[in-house]
């Protein structure tokens, strides 16, 4: 692998309905791909890579390991695996999450920022430092929530439930990971589902 090659940073992130790509040279964006195509990250994903330039080689690969969706979170760690392994490059993860507070925090220059995003069944995905990733009841979302300032899809509808703050219009995109908190990079690329699998496995009869 060429110096320019080592020295770039590719980063995926499909756990929300946005496909995100972003290929850094340092913290330098030199190409990225971000749109919202709802369900479709196993057709799209590998393609998006592709096209990106030397077909998105680099000499580290970061993913998005959630929360959100089960299904995209799955499809952009086997892909990043798959990458790594062929490149043989290290892998890291992050939190999704954490990658929309960065955006929220770079758009307002605040340093406290709560997420809420949909979690499904009912539950919204909430986050604020330091606590982790909850799934919880929109009531009870609000009851843990605290922060002036609430980013991600579900901002808007936590503040007015919970009749103050600031709702923050901001995605998880991976243009933003030079911004991101570097606590929320993670050793290995695990999912972080944030709840319990839809599917069971069934026992053995």
């Amino acid at each position: 692998m060429s110096d320019v090659l080592a020295i770039r940073r590719l980063v995926i992130d499909c756990a929300t309905p946005n496909l995100s790509l972003a290929l850094f040279e340092g913290d330098e964006l030199i190409a990225s791909d971000h749109r919202q195509i709802g369900r479709g990250h196993a057709e799209a994903l590998v393609p998006a890579i592709a096209a990106l330039p030397d077909g998105g080689r680099a000499g580290a690969i970061y993913v998005g390991c959630g929360p959100g969706s089960f299904t995209g979170i799955r499809i952009g760690i086997a892909a990043a695996r798959a990458l790594a392994f062929a490149w043989g490059v290290p892998l890291s993860g992050f939190d999704t999450l954490a990658l929309i507070a960065a955006q929220a925090r770079r758009k307002t220059g605040a340093e406290r920022v709560a997420v809420a995003v949909d979690g499904g069944h009912g539950e919204w995905f909430v986050a604020e430092a330091p606590l982790g990733a909850l799934s919880l009841k929109p009531e009870d979302a609000v009851a843990v929530i605290d922060s002036p300032l609430v980013a991600g899809a579900r901002a808007a509808d936590l503040v007015a439930l919970r009749g103050w703050g600031e709702a923050i219009d901001a995605e998880a995109d991976a243009r933003e990971f030079p911004f991101m908190d570097q606590l929320a990079i993670m050793a290995s690329a695990a999912p972080l589902y944030g709840r319990a699998p839809d599917a069971k496995v069934l026992a053995a009869t």
